[in-house]
C-alpha cells in the first residue's frame, strides 16, 4: 500500500500562473484519493468551457490547488469509491461536473468528487460527447427549467444559440414545448433548425431588438450590451436570465451548480433521443492551449473536448 501510494501520480495540465493560453503546462501531480461519499474517476475526456479560459486569465472563482488544474466537465470510468458510496462501483461509466466552482481538475488523468455530482453515462453516448454535456447542459437546464420556470407555449429567445450552452438550451426549450427564437450567424441556421429552433435572427445583419417582441424568457449567454437590450424584448413579467457578470444596472446573474437530478434529467432526454450534444473540435489533452485559443474566438458550433 505504501509503495503504491508513493508511485500514484498522474498527468495533468496545470496553470502555474494566470495569463494567456501559453501558461498551460503539462505537469505530474499526486493522484487524488476519494474521501467519504466521493468517487475516483479515470478521465477519458474533458469538456472545455468559457469558465476555463476566463479562470486561466485571472483565477476566476477559485479556490485552487497548489498547482491550479482547470476543467469541470469529465466523462470516464469509476476507479475507486470512498466510504459510504453505494451509487457506483469500480468499472461504472459516469459523467459529471464535480465541485464547481471549486477546482475539479478535469484536465487530468484522474479526478475525485462527490458521488452525486456524477451520473451514469448513457450507453449510446461516447465519452467525448458525454464530456461535452454537464456544465453547458446544467447551465441551460437550471436557467430555463428552474430559474425561468419554462412552460409549454412560452416564447424563448436564446442568444448565441449555436454555442455550447445555446444549442442545448434550444433543445431543452423545445422538449418543454416552448417556441424557440435564436440569434446566430446565417451559416448556423440550418443546424439550429435541425435542433428545433422556430425562428432565427442573423445577429450580423439584424438587431434582435427590432426583430422580436413580447418574449417570456431571454437566455443571455453573450453579456455586454446584450443584457440591457434583452430587457426591452421581454413581455411584462418576463424573465431575463444573464449568464455573465452584471452590467448596465441589470442585477444578478446565474451560476451553474452541481446537480444530480438535473444531470439525470439531461441524460434521460439523451436516451429518449430528444437531446443531441454537438462537438465542434476534439483535441488531445496536451493541446489544451490550442483548445483555449479556438474557444476564445467565439465561433465554435457546440463544444470543444479534450481526450485524456
Amino acid at each position: 500500500m505504501t509503495s503504491n501510494a508513493a508511485t500514484a501520480t498522474m498527468r495533468a495540465i496545470g496553470t502555474p500562473e494566470w495569463g494567456g493560453p501559453e501558461v498551460l503546462t503539462e505537469v505530474r501531480l499526486a493522484r487524488p484519493e476519494p474521501g467519504p461519499t466521493e468517487i475516483l474517476v479515470r478521465v477519458h475526456a474533458a469538456g472545455v468551457n468559457p469558465v476555463d479560459w476566463k479562470s486561466r486569465a485571472g483565477g476566476g472563482f477559485g479556490p485552487w490547488g497548489e498547482t491550479p488544474v482547470l476543467g469541470y466537465d469529465v466523462s470516464g470510468v469509476v476507479e475507486a469509491v470512498g466510504l459510504g458510496v453505494t451509487l457506483y462501483r469500480p468499472g461504472d461509466e459516469v459523467l459529471g461536473m464535480p465541485d464547481f466552482p471549486r477546482q475539479a481538475g478535469g484536465y487530468a488523468e484522474y479526478v475525485t468528487g462527490p458521488a452525486r455530482h456524477f451520473v451514469r453515462k448513457p450507453a449510446g453516448l461516447d465519452h467525448i460527447h458525454a464530456a461535452a454535456l454537464p456544465l453547458a447542459g446544467l447551465t441551460a437546464w437550471q436557467s430555463l427549467v428552474e430559474t425561468a420556470r419554462l412552460r409549454p407555449g412560452h416564447r424563448v429567445l436564446i442568444h448565441a444559440a449555436a454555442g455550447g450552452v445555446g444549442h442545448l438550451a434550444v433543445q431543452i426549450a423545445k422538449a418543454h414545448g416552448a417556441h424557440v427564437i435564436g440569434t446566430a450567424s446565417a451559416p448556423k441556421h440550418a443546424f439550429l433548425r435541425e435542433l428545433g429552433a422556430d425562428e432565427l435572427i442573423d445577429y450580423t445583419t439584424t438587431d434582435f431588438t427590432e426583430a422580436v417582441r413580447d418574449v417570456d424568457t431571454v437566455l443571455d449567454t453573450v453579456g455586454g450590451d446584450y443584457t440591457a437590450r434583452s430587457r426591452t424584448v421581454l413581455r411584462e413579467g418576463g424573465t431575463l436570465v444573464p449568464l455573465t457578470a452584471p452590467v448596465d444596472g441589470v442585477p444578478g446573474f446565474t451560476i451553474v451548480e452541481p446537480d444530480y437530478a438535473g444531470l439525470r434529467a439531461l441524460t434521460a432526454l439523451i436516451e429518449q433521443g430528444r437531446l443531441r450534444v454537438e462537438v465542434d473540435t476534439v483535441l488531445p489533452l496536451a493541446e489544451a492551449a490550442k483548445a483555449h485559443e479556438l474557444g476564445e474566438t467565439g465561433r465554435t458550433r457546440g463544444k470543444i473536448v479534450l481526450t485524456v
